[in-house]
């Protein structure tokens, strides 16, 4: 199934990416000056990005079930491509710093294809358990 593969393959490839972010707080102060000011909400942003590949593995798991949280699985895709986008349009940023939201801009779009693909959950069904 389509949604199975592509939540699945964001999730593993997501937490490869954001896991090693922990351990490099001190190598990004480096590369993206000025240094990082705010420990919390660095960890905190690594926190809640890593957080969100555990939900695109769920959903991965069980997508018809979960096809109700595949909006909010976008959503979270596009609210790092779209707001990056816009920083490198109006001068912001540089267009160097477009590496993962072009990345998730590309999971954006696989996320839309895999939700309108996959099809809602029978009326009714709240429990996904085998044979229940």
């Amino acid at each position: 199934m389509f949604a199975r593969r592509v939540f699945l393959t964001a999730g593993v490839l997501g937490i490869l990416l954001v896991a090693p972010l922990y351990f490099l707080e001190a190598r990004m102060s480096e590369l993206f000056p000025p240094p990082i000011t705010h420990p919390e909400l660095y960890y905190g942003l690594v926190g809640v990005a890593l957080v969100f590949q555990l939900l695109y593995l769920m959903i991965g798991r069980d997508p018809v079930g979960l096809r109700p949280v595949m909006p909010i699985a976008i959503l979270g895709k596009l609210s790092v491509a779209v707001p990056n986008f816009v920083l490198v349009a109006l001068g912001r940023s540089p267009a160097s710093s477009l590496g993962f939201p072009v990345f998730d801009a590309f999971f954006a779009v696989l996320f839309v294809v895999a939700y309108l693909k996959t099809d809602a959950p029978p009326p009714g069904t709240t429990d996904r358990r085998p044979g229940a």
